[in-house]
């Protein structure tokens, strides 16, 4: 599409009520007095320029549509108070021109409503004053046809803004999802490559010994995989100091889960790490038998529920939460 630079539109704006002014001020002669028409020369002069002034908003603001509503209706009527409907009045019906010129400018300008009641105002006038043959005589139904091209325009172009609005921000979205997309694939690689890199020796070492382990090599196999589970489940909870404090928790005996439901996924990096520094905190100062930590839901004030659980006295250890005491609740704040 071509795009036409608006200062081209408005030159030829301009042109065209220039001449409108032209012819009238050759016709001065024709009507019985010159000054009512001198008096609309001057509206339509003063209603043209404000409103092919260049501003920034392309719609006319609504008290100059109606001032150019009103000089549209007061237009014929000054002109046409000094013509004899019956003459051949040559140039001296410049008005009727002048008046679609006015109005297709402001139905450009997105007010339709009131380009389309300054020409039929304009026809009502016409076929009052000389009949309604003169609408076709007078140049009337060029005027309309004139605003109803701009209208279609008008609507077209709105249409196609709105269209292109509405692709750029399906692009928009499009190159999002993409990127989320392109994100979590390269998140996944870097976690596969790093559990490759933690789980390997161990494999290997189950291979070589055929899979016969002492107790202290299968506590280790049990830690590796408690790890690498945190590595799946634990996503964005995992820093080199949780990592830390979670295994120095995992090797004295206690059983750790890292639970990121997605919670702090629009956490700012400042605010993430205050959240997991305290996170370590909370896992180094417990002396909990079962330490499980969470994120909270989005929008929920708390970013992360830490929750230390230990056995009661004279209790036996139990995968049951239920038989459990509670021996610490933190819920850590997004800000």
């Amino acid at each position: 599409m071509i795009a036409v630079p608006r200062w081209l539109l408005l030159v030829l704006g301009a042109m065209f009520s220039v001449y409108h002014v032209v012819l009238g001020v050759y016709s001065l002669d024709v009507p019985r007095s010159p000054w009512p028409t001198v008096v609309a020369l001057a509206l339509y002069s003063i209603a043209t320029a404000a409103s092919l002034w260049p501003v920034s908003r392309l719609r006319m603001p609504d008290w100059l549509a109606a001032f150019d509503l009103a000089v549209s209706i007061v237009l014929p009527l000054l002109v046409t108070s000094q013509l004899d409907a019956d003459a051949d009045n040559g140039y001296a019906t410049w008005y009727v021109a002048a008046v679609g010129t006015l109005m297709t400018i402001a139905a450009a300008r997105r007010q339709l409503v009131v380009a389309w009641v300054g020409v039929l105002a304009l026809a009502v006038q016409s076929t009052v004053w000389a009949g309604p043959l003169s609408l076709g005589m007078l140049g009337v139904i060029g005027s309309i046809v004139w605003v109803a091209i701009a209208h279609m325009l008008t609507t077209a172009l709105a249409t196609a803004a709105r269209e292109t609005r509405r692709y750029a921000q399906a692009e928009r979205e499009a190159a999002a999802w993409q990127a989320a997309q392109d994100a979590h694939l390269f998140e996944g690689r870097m976690r596969l490559a790093h559990t490759n890199h933690v789980a390997a020796p161990m494999l290997r070492r189950i291979a070589d010994r055929g899979g016969r382990l002492t107790p202290e090599q299968r506590q280790e196999c049990r830690t590796l995989e408690a790890a690498i589970r945190d590595e799946i489940r634990g996503r964005m909870l995992l820093t080199d100091a949780v990592r830390t404090e979670v295994q120095r928790a995992r090797e004295r005996g206690a059983v750790v889960t890292l639970l990121d439901e997605g919670g702090i996924d629009e956490l700012d990096e400042p605010s993430r790490d205050r959240v997991l520094s305290r996170l370590a905190e909370a896992v180094a100062g417990s002396r909990a038998d079962r330490i499980i930590a969470r994120t909270a839901a989005e929008g929920s004030p708390v970013a992360v529920t830490v929750v230390g659980l230990s056995v009661p006295e004279g209790g036996a250890e139990t995968d049951s939460t239920d038989d459990l005491e509670v021996e610490f609740w933190l819920e850590i704040p997004r800000t």
